[in-house]
């Protein structure tokens, strides 16, 4: 009975496991086959590939973004060169049209000098200074071809006046060479225009120094003030007369001197000096 009750129990311990294992594997396949179980992997199997997707269009967005913009910037910077080269165009244009019209307005001026000036002279341009430094000189591109000769004066239109130069004191063939006042070598014999005392005006070597007035008599000191115009005499057979050669500028007197001399403001700025009128003769 032992054994044989014993056998029945070893089979009532092996149905119980049978029985636990095959309800397990149903409620495994009912929990799996569950309607919301298939839609939370379907909605984290979503959201997973969803955040992917969503990175990898960021990272292409950015790229694509980046580089676009690179694009448009170096497209930017070349407009903008071309840009640049065009201001710089039009403003080397606004110079030279700003500068051709001073031009014309300059030589419209000269040539109104020219047309009422009352001695036969030949307009030049200065073209050049004294490659052998012999004189304190400027040359001038007209010659003994246009009829130019040595000593003849020179003369020039600025600031609304006519005004003495200097004289010519070498020709070539078609450029000459011109002495101005300011060289030391220059002599020339002048007068005040309104009081008429004579002198000398000479030159002191440079065009910043002033020129001098020397060989005045000593009466003209209490005629004589700043500001008055000095012209040249015509004596001397050189120069003509009445041509301005500047203003005074300061009067030295000495009492044991027996004349006076005077500093004088030459009417020429030399340094703007470019067109010159070399006068042959008076005319008729």
């Amino acid at each position: 009975m032992t054994k044989a009750g014993g056998k029945p129990r070893k089979r009532v311990s092996a149905n119980v496991y049978v029985f636990a294992a095959l309800a397990l594997s149903s409620f495994s396949l009912l929990l799996f086959s569950t309607r919301s179980f298939v839609i939370n992997i379907q909605d984290t199997g979503l959201s997973i590939f969803s955040g992917i997707r969503g990175a990898i269009h960021t990272v292409s967005s950015t790229v694509s973004d980046t580089l676009l913009a690179a694009h448009e910037l170096l497209a930017l910077r070349d407009e903008y060169d071309k840009l640049l080269e065009r201001v710089t165009q039009y403003e080397y244009l606004e110079r030279s049209s700003t500068e051709i019209r001073a031009e014309n307005n300059r030589l419209r001026e000269q040539l109104g000098f020219s047309q009422n000036l009352s001695y036969k002279h030949i307009p030049a341009e200065v073209s050049g200074h004294d490659p052998d430094n012999i004189f304190s000189a400027f040359v001038i591109n007209k010659g003994k071809m246009h009829g130019i000769e040595n000593n003849m004066p020179v003369i020039a239109f600025q600031g609304g006046m006519q005004a003495l130069v200097g004289k010519v004191v070498q020709t070539g063939q078609v450029e000459s060479l011109v002495m101005p006042l300011y060289d030391q070598r220059c002599f020339v014999s002048a007068r005040l225009a309104h009081e008429r005392y004579d002198g000398i005006v000479e030159g002191q070597g440079m065009p910043a120094y002033p020129l001098l007035m020397r060989s005045i008599t000593k009466r003209a000191r209490d005629d004589v003030k700043t500001g008055d115009i000095v012209v040249s005499s015509g004596m001397g057979g050189v120069y003509p007369d009445s041509i301005i050669i500047g203003r005074v500028s300061k009067i030295i007197f000495l009492e044991y001197e027996t004349s006076i001399e005077l500093e004088l403001e030459s009417a020429i700025d030399f340094s703007r000096l470019e067109y010159v009128f070399v006068i042959k003769e008076k005319n008729e």
